[in-house]
Parts: structure tokens; C-alpha cells; sequence
């Protein structure tokens, strides 16, 4: 089975040595995702925000995988400050409203940046 690896091109992919997904089969992971670009964190204090970015960000890379939004089944939020969990889910909703994949939301102390209020993964199988 072969492996394809799709990179965004942040400076954090060369540092660890990871990618922004990865296909294998039908199967596509992709790495934690938050609001970042262009050297810098987009809508800082803004959860909703960061996370339709986010989440824009992944179907991205889900498309350059060779899938959608609607092959995912799995998502996992981790967010700085659970008390403000409705506008990450408004956003999320947005977007799986109807696909409605298995989803978790935790609280974490931090992320990468301190500006960073949400980060996403995802899992998709395609059919």
C-alpha cells in the first residue's frame, strides 16, 4: 500500500518532521491543525474564527488527498479554554452538521503559540 504525504508548507513540518496528512489506502490522518498562516496566527482571541480556519485548512488537505469533508469520521478539537466551547462547535457544526463525524472536544493548558485557541484533527476513510 502506498503512502502519500501532503505538506502546507508550515515552518513547523521541517522542524518535527511531520505532515499536514497522510494517505495510506483509504484511510487519510490529518496532524493537528490550527489557525495559523503567513507567519502568524490568524484571528487572535477569535475562537470561532480559528476554528472555520482550521477546519478550511483540513478540507484543503483532505482535497489534495483525494477526499472531502464528507469522508471524515473522526474529529478531535483541543481548545485553550473549554468554557468558550459553543463557538468552536457553532464553527464545527457549520461544517458537519450533516456529515456528522465522531467528535471530542478537551481542554488543554496551551498550544504552540500562546495566540492559538483551538487545534483539530481529523480522520477520514474514503469510500
Amino acid at each position: 500500500m502506498s503512502k502519500k504525504l501532503i505538506a502546507d508548507g508550515v515552518p513547523w513540518e521541517s522542524i518535527a518532521g511531520y505532515s499536514r496528512a497522510v494517505r495510506v489506502g483509504n484511510t487519510i490522518e490529518v496532524a493537528g491543525t490550527t489557525a495559523f498562516a503567513d507567519g502568524k496566527v490568524i484571528a487572535p482571541g477569535d475562537m470561532y474564527a480559528q476554528t472555520r480556519f482550521a477546519l478550511q485548512k483540513i478540507e484543503r488537505a483532505l482535497q489534495q488527498a483525494g477526499a472531502s469533508l464528507h469522508d471524515v469520521v473522526r474529529t478531535r478539537m483541543f481548545v485553550t479554554d473549554i468554557s468558550r466551547w459553543e463557538e468552536a462547535a457553532r464553527a464545527h457544526g457549520e461544517f458537519f452538521g450533516q456529515i456528522r463525524p465522531a467528535t471530542t472536544m478537551v481542554e488543554v493548558s496551551k498550544l504552540i503559540d500562546a495566540e492559538m485557541l483551538i487545534e483539530i484533527e481529523a480522520t477520514a476513510v474514503v469510500q
